[in-house]
């Protein structure tokens, strides 16, 4: 099998889904390498040098979502976390914690494999490819993006943000002052192809609220244009 193939880090204990999945990913063209639970899961990330990461929500010895908090306290890898719940609760869970994708069992190996394939195209954008009108740095107020270095300052210190907010972030910035539709969001940050609902925008406009607002219950920057999306204020007071 090729080293180039990408590589799915496939954290699971449900060994019917194990055997199912490893046979479907790999003959979509992946290698897959497998952790039965979370405290393996953890052991095993940095040797696996996965692409993206299929996790499970509910596993042995740590949970799904400590695991996602825990990658991403030392990397930005796609992860989809994967449920048998589907309450909203449990997908604003996953996503709060770093997710970038959430998937409900059972579901058709087609769509995780179509979320998969966006997921990786979405990571593997070079900075000055996440928005087409490539402006470069863009600086408001006290904040500032610069997608070549994949920096962003927030009333002078960095601060550094997962690859889905920061992307999003860039889009709104760089079209500081109009309206983008919640479609629009979702078509550029996960693409067109994108399978999942509208909850995951509006989680990850919370969690930038958190990191670029002063106060986040009261937004002046990210703000919310009842029945249509969001913009950013081109004027920060």
């Amino acid at each position: 099998m090729s080293a180039d193939l990408p590589v799915i880090f496939l954290v699971e204990d449900e060994e019917t889904f194990i055997e199912a999945l490893e046979i479907g990913l790999k003959r979509e063209g992946f290698r897959v390498h497998v952790a039965r639970d979370g405290a393996e899961a953890l052991a095993m990330f940095e040797g696996v040098k996965a692409d993206i990461v299929l996790l499970d929500v509910m596993l042995p010895k740590i949970s799904g979502t400590d695991v996602c908090r825990e990658i991403r306290k030392k990397s930005q890898v796609p992860i989809i976390m994967v449920s048998a719940k589907g309450s909203e609760i449990d997908t604003v869970v996953g996503l709060e914690v770093g997710a970038d994708d959430y998937i409900v069992k059972p579901y058709r190996l087609r769509e995780l494999v179509a979320r998969i394939r966006a997921a990786l195209r979405r990571s593997s954008l070079t900075p000055t490819e996440i928005e087409e009108v490539g402006i470069g740095t863009v600086s408001i107020g006290d904040v500032s993006i610069d997608p070549e270095q994949h920096i962003v300052t927030v009333r002078g210190e960095v601060t550094k943000l997962p690859l889905k907010e920061f992307e999003l972030l860039y889009v709104l910035m760089a079209n500081a002052g109009r309206v983008l539709t919640r479609e629009t969001l979702i078509d550029r940050v996960w693409g067109t192809d994108y399978y999942g609902d509208t909850k995951t925008l509006d989680v990850h406009i919370k969690r930038l609220r958190s990191k670029v607002e002063l106060d986040p219950a009261v937004p002046t920057r990210v703000a919310t244009i009842r029945g249509l999306g969001y913009k950013y204020e081109k004027v920060v007071a």
